[in-house]
C-alpha cells in the first residue's frame, strides 16, 4: 500500500467506483476506501446499489414477474403449467448470485485499471489527508492531490417503527425474506416501497402501503401517477394516502398504529417494511479540523462542479444535492474525474431520467405539467396509450401511456412521462432528444420501426401537434 495518491475516493458505490475508474483511465494513481461488507462478512464493491439496492431488487422483481405470469397470464397464451410451486430460498439465492457476479466484475475492473481497493473506513482530514482504518488493524494517514467523497446514503429510520431485522425491516431486509408473508405492510409508497410491495404482492402477499403524503407519487406527472395508481390497485396493492404511523407493537403479528383523515387506525401484518426515504451517509466522514461544509440534513455543500468548500476535495452521488439515483452519481463521478484532469466535465441535471421498476414501469425525464404551470411556461402536450400499439397488444402489455410536453412557442421538448411496458428502456430516446434540445416535431418526423413499443413515443410526439394517426385527436 502506498501512502500518497493522485486521487483517493471514499466510497465504492456507483458514484465512487465509476469516478475512480475514470480517474485511472486518465492516468492518475487511485485508491478507493470502502467499508461495505456482505451479510457473510466479506468485503464487496458496488455500495448499496449493487449489493442491497438497485440490482437485487430488480432481480427479485424479475423473478416475481415470471411467477405471476405463470400463475395468472400464460393460460391466455395457450400455455398451461400444472403443479407450479414457489421456492423463495432459491429466488433469494439467484438474487445473491446476480449481485456476486456484478460486484466481482467491479473487482476485476479495479485490477485492470490498477486501482487500489482499501477495505475499511475512510475519514477526510485537513489538507487533503485521509485517515484509513482497515476492518482489522491500525489506522494510517494517506495523502492525495484530490479527494472524492462518495459514501452514498442509508435508509431513514423512524421511532414509530424501530427495525428488528426480522419482522420490521428496511428495504435490504425486505430482500431476504425466506417465505412469503401472508400480510405485508409497507410504510412509504415511494419508489422503494412500491417496488418491494410489488415483489411480494406478485408472490401472494396481501400488501398495504401507508403513505404520509396526500398525493400519490408527487414527483411524477399527475396524469401518469393517476393512471399508475389505478393499475396498481387493480393488481391488488392497497395504497392508503395521508397516513401518519404513530407506533408499532409486536405480538403474534405486527400491529401498526396510524392516523388518517378518519382518525386513529390499526393494521395487523406479518411483516413490515419501512421505506420512508434515505439520508446522506456522512456521519464520521470528516474530522472537525477538515472544516467540510454540510447542511442540517447531512448533505455536503458543493458547487456546480461538485467541488466542496475545500479546494481539491469533491463530493458526488447521494451525499450531495439532487436526486439519489445511481446514474446521476456515476455521471458526477465521471465529471469530477475529468475536471481533476483539466478536461471539460459536465452533467446536465435537466435531463436525468427517473424510473420506478414496477409492472407497469414508470419513467420520466424533464418537467411535469404542474411544474410548468407553476412557472408560467406556455406548453402543449400530447399523449398516446399503449393499448393502440400492436406490439403492446401482442405482448399482453397494453396498459399505460406516453405523454410528451413541449414549449408552446418553440416546440422544444420540456418533459416526457410514461407508464407502461419497458418504459425504463423507452425513456432513453426521450432523454437523448432533450439532451440535443429536440422539438416534438423532431420526434414526430423520426421513423420508428413497426411494430414496436417505441411507436407510442412517436404517436405522442405527433399528438402534441394534434395529428396522431392511430387515435382520435
Amino acid at each position: 500500500m502506498a501512502n500518497s495518491y493522485d486521487v483517493i475516493v471514499i466510497g465504492a458505490g456507483p458514484a465512487g467506483y465509476v469516478g475512480a475508474i475514470r480517474c485511472a483511465q486518465l492516468g492518475m494513481s487511485v485508491a478507493v476506501i470502502d467499508e461495505y461488507r456482505r451479510k457473510d462478512g466479506e468485503a464487496a464493491l458496488g455500495g448499496t446499489c449493487l449489493n442491497v439496492g438497485c440490482i437485487p431488487s430488480k432481480a427479485l422483481l424479475d423473478s416475481s414477474e415470471h411467477y405471476h405470469r405463470v400463475q395468472s397470464e400464460l393460460a391466455g397464451h395457450g400455455i398451461r403449467v400444472e403443479g407450479t410451486s414457489l421456492d423463495v430460498p432459491q429466488m433469494i439465492k439467484r438474487k445473491d448470485k446476480v449481485v456476486a457476479d456484478l460486484t466481482g466484475g467491479i473487482k476485476q475492473l479495479f485490477k485492470a485499471n490498477r486501482i487500489e481497493w482499501l477495505q475499511g473506513h475512510g475519514k477526510l482530514l485537513a489538507e487533503r489527508q485521509v485517515e484509513f482504518t482497515p476492518h482489522k488493524g491500525k489506522a494510517r494517514t494517506l495523502t492525495a492531490d484530490s479527494v472524492i467523497l462518495a459514501t452514498g446514503s442509508r435508509p431513514i429510520e423512524i421511532g414509530a417503527a424501530p427495525l428488528d431485522g426480522d419482522r420490521i425491516v428496511d428495504s435490504a431486509g425486505a430482500q431476504e425474506f425466506q417465505e412469503v408473508p401472508k400480510r405485508l405492510g409497507v410504510i412509504g409508497a415511494g419508489v422503494i416501497g412500491l417496488e418491494m410491495g410489488s415483489v411480494w404482492n406478485r408472490l401472494g402477499s396481501k400488501v398495504v402501503l401507508l403513505e404520509a403524503q396526500e398525493e400519490f407519487l408527487s414527483p411524477v406527472d399527475q396524469q401518469v401517477s393517476r393512471e399508475a395508481r389505478k393499475l396498481f390497485e387493480k393488481q391488488g396493492l392497497d395504497i392508503k394516502l395521508g397516513c401518519r404511523v404513530t407506533g408499532t407493537r409486536k405480538g403474534k403479528t405486527v400491529s401498526v398504529h396510524y392516523e388518517d383523515g378518519e382518525g386513529k387506525q390499526n393494521l395487523q401484518v406479518d411483516r413490515l417494511i419501512v421505506s420512508v426515504g434515505r439520508r446522506p451517509n456522512t456521519d464520521g466522514l470528516s474530522s472537525e479540523d477538515a472544516d467540510l461544509l454540510t447542511d442540517e440534513r447531512g448533505y455536503v455543500h458543493v458547487n456546480d462542479d461538485c467541488e466542496t468548500n475545500i479546494p481539491g476535495v469533491y463530493a458526488v452521488g447521494d451525499v450531495v444535492r439532487g436526486p439519489m439515483l445511481a446514474h446521476k452519481g456515476s455521471e458526477e463521478g465521471v465529471m469530477v474525474a475529468e475536471r481533476i484532469a483539466g478536461h471539460a466535465g459536465h452533467v446536465n441535471y435537466e435531463t436525468i431520467p427517473w424510473v420506478i421498476y414496477t409492472d407497469p414501469e414508470i419513467a420520466w425525464v424533464g418537467r411535469t405539467e404542474s411544474q410548468l404551470k407553476a412557472a408560467g411556461t406556455p406548453y402543449r402536450s400530447g399523449t398516446f396509450g399503449f393499448a393502440a400499439t400492436g406490439r403492446a397488444r401482442a405482448m399482453d402489455r397494453a396498459d399505460g401511456m406516453v405523454k410528451i410536453i413541449a414549449h408552446a412557442e418553440t416546440d422544444r421538448i420540456l418533459g416526457v412521462h410514461m407508464v407502461g411496458p419497458q418504459t425504463s428502456e423507452l425513456i432513453a430516446e426521450a432523454t437523448l432528444a432533450m439532451e440535443y434540445e429536440a422539438s416534438a416535431e423532431d420526434l414526430a418526423r423520426t421513423i420508428h420501426a413497426h411494430p414496436t413499443l417505441s411507436e407510442a413515443v412517436h404517436e405522442a410526439a405527433l399528438a402534441v401537434g394534434k395529428r396522431a394517426i392511430h387515435k382520435a385527436n
